[in-house]
């Protein structure tokens, strides 16, 4: 068979059945329950559900949910493990499948939906691995990520995780292996890098966009994560360019 993408929603009422081919269910809007060996959660925006082949599942859903379904033959090699089920998505890669939804909807076009399999499966390859993250971990994950521009305090990250700041920084670091703090640091410090590159906005706005309102304090930690400032940055960019 060949890779297949179809926009789905199911129903309330609980069904069981298996396929001899990998599944990946994407909520675009709501979320579905579902029930595997050694595996029952709940899957909401901004996630993923792996289904190997061969694998018997339970499901159900709210009728107003919605999911982008990817019927695949084959999948990247991180995701073949048992153990890796249910993760979180970047936000590039929900975007995707936002226009993958509207796309899907708009017309029937087997050279464009080719092209469309590529990118997705570029993006899936750059997913993290978060087979034993728990719901609520995965959730103040999703939460730093997609608000890098905030203040992300101990306190207002723990109350997401619905622990105390002390039990949420021992459980935050024994997931991802690394402290709150670090985590966010590395994931502000790509994005400004990323915008660096990508855009031409001033270094300013970038440290804005990053959570960084004094440009000083960006510079600082700019320099320190990567070797130079990101005024020397961006004239090593122009320079290759």
């Amino acid at each position: 068979m060949e890779s297949s993408f179809s926009i789905r929603a199911y129903s309330k009422q609980r069904q069981g059945h298996a396929h001899d081919y990998h599944q990946m269910v994407l909520p675009v809007q709501g979320a579905i329950e579902i029930e595997l060996t050694g595996y029952n959660g709940r899957v909401s925006v901004g996630e993923c559900v792996v289904i190997r082949a061969g694998t018997f599942h339970h499901f159900h859903a709210d009728e107003a949910a919605r999911f982008i379904v990817v019927d695949t033959p084959t999948l990247p090699e991180k995701f073949t493990t048992p153990e890796f089920v249910q993760f979180s998505i970047t936000p590039p890669l929900m975007s995707f499948l936002y226009f993958i939804e509207k796309q899907l909807e708009f017309q029937v076009d087997s050279q464009l939906e080719q092209s469309i399999f590529a990118l997705f499966f570029a993006l899936l390859s750059q997913q993290d691995g978060e087979e034993f993250l728990s719901p609520r971990m995965r959730a103040t994950r999703a939460y730093i990520v997609e608000n890098l521009d905030t203040e992300l305090t101990i306190e207002a990250l723990a109350s997401i995780a619905c622990q105390s700041p002390t039990q949420f920084k021992k459980h935050f670091k024994a997931a991802l292996g690394i402290s709150p703090f670090q985590f966010i640091t590395g994931q502000r410090m790509e994005k400004a890098k990323a915008l660096l590159t990508h855009t031409d906005l001033p270094v300013q706005i970038v440290a804005e966009r990053v959570g960084y309102q004094d440009l000083s304090a960006f510079s600082r930690r700019f320099s320190s994560h990567f070797g130079m400032s990101p005024r020397q940055f961006i004239g090593n960019q122009k320079a290759a360019d």
